[in-house]
């Protein structure tokens, strides 16, 4: 394992880098990392605006946000003319982390941008004015690789892959670089793969340590050293709406997500 040392303070931000947090199967901890990863930037100083691009949304829901009470989200900021960024950011527990929320009304957009003009930038557009007030802006995903998705890609610079260290996940892989490739083509020549970030690892099984080995195996140094376990504490994080950061600062989870966002800078020095 390499040794990633603490960064630098950052002196000033911006322009961020955009990350699209990407995987069309659910439940590979997406959210999870969107949130914990984004928490321990903003612990190295790092300004951070979080995106939920999910009708579910989950990424609010885990910041402790009810998406149901919301007056605006993404969807406005994409659909209304006149609706900015300002309109509808909140501010998280985490300081120097912000939060764009989404709820189900974002499930519309889908079929309404199809009518569209550049359908495939309304997102792109929509984040450009707070590029210069960020450091990074993380983007969580839906389950899915529909025309939301393809919006997050193309407004993205850079793609990280949550990936379930079991053989059903792994299979799908293959499904999203080939889109990831065909965005890089047509859309976003500037995207590229940051990383694969296996999640839900236990060491204890073989299952893990065989899927684990055939990652690296296929994407060799596209696979981020950093390993996020199996642990109870993720669940609860969700449940008391704070970063595992904060809730359990002392645990694997949060050294695991410090090391990440560590991975993340030493990878993109500029920074």
């Amino acid at each position: 394992m390499p040794r990633f040392p603490a960064p630098r303070p950052a002196m000033e931000h911006g322009p961020a880098k955009i990350i699209a947090m990407c995987n069309q199967k659910g439940g590979v901890g997406k959210t999870t990392s969107t949130i914990n990863l984004g928490a321990a930037l903003a612990e190295y100083g790092r300004k951070v605006l979080l995106v939920d691009f999910d009708p579910q949304g989950a990424l609010s829901v885990g910041l402790g946000v009810n998406p149901m009470e919301l007056d605006r989200t993404v969807y406005n900021l994409l659909m209304e003319r006149g609706v900015t960024i300002e309109d509808i950011l909140l501010k998280t527990i985490t300081p120097g982390m912000d939060l764009l929320p989404s709820n189900i009304d974002l499930s519309a957009a889908e079929v309404q941008l199809v009518t569209e003009v550049a359908r495939e930038s309304a997102l792109a557009r929509a984040l450009k004015p707070a590029l210069s007030e960020y450091d990074f802006i993380i983007i969580d995903c839906q389950p899915s690789l529909g025309l939301l998705t393809v919006n997050a890609l193309t407004a993205a610079h850079s793609v990280i892959v949550p990936l379930e260290c079991e053989f059903f996940a792994l299979r799908g892989v293959a499904l999203l670089t080939e889109t990831i490739e065909k965005v890089r083509e047509r859309l976003n020549p500037e995207l590229d793969l940051d990383g694969i970030l296996a999640t839900m690892y236990d060491a204890r099984t073989v299952h893990s340590r065989e899927v684990l080995a055939r990652v690296v195996q296929a994407f060799g140094e596209q696979v981020f050293h950093t390993v996020i376990g199996r642990t109870v504490r993720f669940p609860e994080t969700t449940v008391a709406g704070e970063p595992i950061t904060s809730y359990a600062s002392s645990s694997v989870g949060a050294a695991a997500y410090r090391q990440l966002a560590r991975e993340v800078l030493a990878r993109c020095p500029v920074a």
